[in-house]
This record gives C-alpha cells, sequence and structure tokens, in this order.
C-alpha cells in the first residue's frame, strides 16, 4: 500500500489539472450553444410563445446564481465567468421585447401567468439529492392522465390569477387528487412535478393540506417531487436505450430541466449533455428545427477527431475519467470500500419554440450544477 502511495500524489495531481481542463472545456461548449441560443430569442423574441421565454427565464436564474457563485480561480475561468455575464444582459434586453410582445399577442395567457414571467420567480437549487429507484411505479398508464385546462386552471389557483387580485395558493380537491396521482406518464408527470416546483416558489406552504386519504398520510411536497423525478428518471433512461426520436426528445430534455431545477442532480448526467449539444441547429441557434432531434453541428463542430477523442474523455463520468487517467487496478486500491406540452410553436425558420427553450433551460441548470460540484479530488476515497 506504501508503494500506492507513493504513486497517489502525482497521479491525482495529473487528474485534478485534467479535470480542471476538462471541466473549463464542457462549460466553454456549454457557453457557447447557450450564446447561439441568445441569439435566437434576440431574433425570434416577437414571436417566441410564452413557455419558450420561461424556458429562457429559467436559464437566466441559473446564469444569475453561476454568475454570483462562479469561482474565480484562474484566469480561465474568469475570462468564461465574464462571458456568462455578457450573456446575462443579453437575455435581459431580450426578455423586455419579448414580454411586450406576449402581452399584446395573448393578453389573456400573459395575464394568467404572468408572475411566472420573471427570472427572480425560478428558485434555483443550492443542495443536491438523488432518485431512487425502488419508488419507480409497478406499471404505468399507457395515455397521458391530466387535462391541459384543468392543469391551468391549477397553476392560476396557485399563482392567484385566477381572477383580479385572487387569493393565490388555493387547492381543490380536482386539482390536489389529479396532481397527486400516481402510475402517471411522460408529460403528466411533468406537470405534476411543475405544480409542486411553482407552489413552492410562489411560497405556498401546504399543498397537501386536506388529503385525508390514510395511505398518504406521512406523505411531503417533497415526497412527491422525489416519486415523480425517479420515474421521469427511469423515463429518460428507456428513452436514452431505445435512440432518442423526434417523439421523445423534447420530453427527455424536459424531464432533466425540471428535476435538475427541482434539485436532482443525477439527471445532469455528461453523456445527455453529449446529445443536447449535438441537437441544437448550428445555423440558427434553436433545437428541434423542422422536427429534427438529431445531430445538426452543435458543440462538437469544428473540431479535430484528437480534440473530439479529448473531448469524449472530458464528457465521461469522473470514475470513468479517474479510471482512464490513474488505472483500474491503482483506482481498486484506492477505494477499498466503494459502494457499489404544453402549447408548441414552430416558428417561421422551422425552429421549436418550445424545445428550444427547454433545452436552454437544462443547459443552463448543467453549468450551474457543475460550477456547484464539489472537486472530486476533494472527496474522501472510502
Amino acid at each position: 500500500m506504501r508503494a500506492a502511495g507513493h504513486r497517489l500524489a502525482p497521479a491525482l495531481a495529473l487528474f485534478a489539472a485534467a479535470l480542471c481542463a476538462c471541466r473549463a472545456e464542457v462549460i466553454d461548449d456549454v457557453l457557447s450553444s447557450l450564446s447561439r441560443g441568445a441569439s435566437f430569442l434576440e431574433r425570434q423574441h416577437a414571436h417566441i410563445n410564452l413557455d419558450g421565454v420561461v424556458g429562457f427565464l429559467m436559464l437566466q436564474a441559473e446564469l444569475k446564481e453561476a454568475v454570483r457563485t462562479w469561482p474565480h480561480s484562474d484566469p480561465v475561468s474568469w475570462a468564461q465567468r465574464t462571458t456568462a455575464v455578457a450573456l446575462v444582459k443579453r437575455l435581459d434586453q431580450s426578455f423586455d421585447k419579448a414580454v411586450a410582445a406576449l402581452q399584446r399577442n395573448d393578453p389573456k395567457y400573459y395575464r394568467e401567468f404572468e408572475p411566472l414571467l420573471s427570472w427572480s420567480f425560478w428558485l434555483v437549487p443550492r443542495e443536491w439529492s438523488s432518485t431512487d429507484r425502488s419508488l419507480l411505479y409497478r406499471s404505468t398508464m399507457s395515455t397521458e392522465c391530466y387535462d391541459e385546462q384543468l392543469s391551468d386552471k391549477c397553476l392560476t389557483l396557485l399563482l392567484g390569477t385566477w381572477k383580479m387580485n385572487g387569493t393565490p395558493c388555493i387547492v381543490t380537491k380536482p386539482c390536489r387528487d389529479t396532481m397527486t396521482r400516481f402510475d402517471c406518464p411522460h408529460y403528466s408527470l411533468s406537470h405534476q412535478l411543475l405544480y409542486f416546483m411553482i407552489g413552492r416558489m410562489r411560497g405556498c406552504t401546504n399543498l397537501l393540506k386536506g388529503d385525508t386519504r390514510p395511505s398518504r398520510a406521512n406523505m411531503t411536497e417533497r415526497s412527491y417531487q422525489k416519486i415523480f423525478c425517479s420515474n421521469m428518471m427511469k423515463t429518460n433512461q428507456d428513452i436514452m436505450r431505445e435512440g432518442l426520436t423526434e417523439q421523445t426528445v423534447d420530453i427527455f430534455m424536459e424531464n432533466i430541466l425540471i428535476c435538475g431545477l427541482t434539485g436532482f442532480s443525477d439527471f445532469y448526467k455528461a453523456d445527455w449533455l453529449q446529445h443536447i449539444l449535438g441537437m441544437q441547429d448550428a445555423e440558427v441557434g434553436c433545437f428541434g428545427r423542422d422536427g429534427e432531434s438529431g445531430d445538426r453541428g452543435g458543440g462538437a463542430a469544428g473540431r479535430s477527431s484528437e480534440e473530439q477523442g479529448s473531448h469524449a474523455l472530458c464528457l465521461s463520468s469522473p470514475e470513468s475519467v479517474v479510471s482512464q487517467i490513474i488505472g483500474d487496478e491503482l483506482l481498486e486500491q484506492l477505494q477499498p470500500h466503494r459502494r457499489v406540452k404544453r402549447r408548441e410553436k414552430i416558428l417561421a425558420d422551422g425552429c421549436s419554440s418550445h424545445m428550444t427553450a427547454v433545452a436552454v433551460g437544462a443547459l443552463g441548470g448543467y453549468l450551474n450544477f457543475y460550477l456547484s460540484e464539489q472537486d472530486i479530488t476533494k472527496r474522501p476515497l472510502s
């Protein structure tokens, strides 16, 4: 073991340097992608729908938190923070125009969801947790089990916009029964989670008051969030196993966006990030252009084969990177105790308003998570 110890110091130093370089490269890719997304918003601010603007506002909340907490450890990190600050300013300018267009184009929908149209409404997680496979549903319904009109009504009751100067945080029995129903699939799941998420951010302290079912006696709002995201994780894993398609890519990214914003860090998988970056249209900066879900020349564009190989290493899991740098055998010695739609709008350029907003929001979550993640070299080895 002493020999392993002698090899440990230079190996960890090499790993720390490689990890920093990898993280900086990935953050560069994310910032570059978000810059292209901001250019899309600048061009399309008069036409993007409310759900699209909300996704960009989620991104803005994540960017402002990232700028606030950005480590000033080296010139590269400082330069990246400067890029993020410039991006925040660009988005702020576009939001004023986009929100004014929303109010003009769809005044009723705007009034009902106006509280969501501020970046300060969207809270960014400061602590992280993981999903739990033991919470998976035994079976899932084959069709969606929510009604969009009811969902919108339930949200306006939470927001207090169900009438002029309405009381907020109202939970009716139909809303509670719908939003706590188990075995729902896909978009039903994401809307159930969004309901609890918006309720928390609106300051509603007890969404479950009045639920007298004995089987739900010990359930908390966080319990429901964990159940929903655990099943949304399974959805994403199933999608990846079967291959991303035009029909599944939107819900795949939506699950990453809202479960990540709810604080479930295991949605920020490195290979999922690679897929998202590859789906951006290099020409106009949007996602879902002309209904395509494949690689349109995003993050890896212009790299040599050697650079792409290095980039693939950066997008590997931390454990995989450690293994490749210091070797499986030494790693095993050092770690003997390792625990084994809403409303869609296709714009004139063929871009999906909803999918673009979901993608940039998810990317903002990745950025914020990478900046807040503890350095693996500072973690205990056992």
